[in-house]
């Protein structure tokens, strides 16, 4: 397993892989590494002749009071982790080797961004985009893998690839959870014991969903008011967004029919979780 933290040498070792005609499997990530990430390396090396792993922690797509700083971090775990999976090349650059000190072009998409986690933290998705879009250059995959958990993000990547004509096929992959259903997140670190039992409001609440569609239940906002008031029971909750949306283009839904997406961001004490499932009516 090679690691390389320069652009230039990198570029060079994809250019002669594609020369041979090899196939390049991409997993770009923030580092700290849970099962989640290593469900998408696998489904990488499985399909592809080269798996790259980016670790980088995008400060880009952080707002002001957010936590760029303290988000976790541990290489030498994630190392670890990857040579066993048998990941080929791992991508570790710092900041100043992805972000000139004048660096002034950012990709923006529009609209389908000015919702759920982009409507609540703002520039997050241009940092998102213009990190990947940058990655995607670098590396120049056929292949990128991305989780469903962050699904607006998936959405976002996809219709960037679509208009800026990028060679490159986006692949979603499942939610991995806990045993418990907690989704699994970087950030679930953060979550003392009792905190993570008021976590576990987010992955519930789709059972009570599930109840609430079987007793009839098909106006959209009585559904996010009983989800609200059901998440808020219990302690450390703030609810940052409970949404119904079109799941192909996250247009708010007024009626539970056909497919829905229930889209989740809650605070739990000061972590900041996302949760999301399909359901159909």
């Amino acid at each position: 397993m090679k690691i390389i933290q320069k652009i230039r040498p990198l570029k060079e070792l994809i250019t002669n892989y594609k020369k041979d005609g090899l196939s390049i499997g991409f997993v770009p990530t923030m580092g700290y590494l849970h099962e989640g990430h290593l469900s998408l390396v696998r489904e990488a090396k499985k399909n592809n002749d080269i798996t790259v792993v980016s670790i980088f922690v995008n400060p880009t797509q952080f707002g002001p009071n957010e936590d760029l700083d303290k988000y976790p971090r541990d290489f030498e775990r994630d190392e670890i982790l990857l040579r066993g999976e048998g990941v080929d090349i791992i991508f570790y650059p710092d900041v100043k080797e992805m972000y000139s000190s004048n660096h002034m072009t950012y990709v923006n998409v529009e609209k389908i961004t000015d919702k759920l986690c982009g409507l609540k933290r703002p520039g997050h998705f241009r940092g998102v985009a213009t990190v990947v879009c940058k990655l995607f250059n670098i590396v120049k995959p056929d292949n990128a893998y991305f989780g469903l958990k962050d699904y607006q993000q998936v959405l976002v990547i996809k219709k960037m690839v679509e208009d800026l004509n990028m060679d490159v096929d986006i692949i979603p992959m499942p939610i991995v959870r806990e045993r418990d259903g907690l989704a699994m997140s970087s950030r679930n670190v953060y979550l003392s014991d009792e905190e993570r039992v008021s976590a576990l409001s987010l992955n519930r609440s789709f059972l009570f969903v599930d109840d609430l569609l079987k007793k009839g239940i098909r106006n959209s906002k009585i559904l996010i008011d009983e989800v609200t008031k059901f998440i808020l029971s219990h302690p450390y909750t703030k609810v940052d967004y409970v949404e119904v949306v079109d799941p192909d283009n996250l247009e708010n839904k007024d009626r539970l029919e056909g497919r829905f997406l229930l889209a989740l961001a809650v605070f739990v004490n000061k972590t900041r979780l996302i949760d999301n499932k399909i359901f159909e009516v």
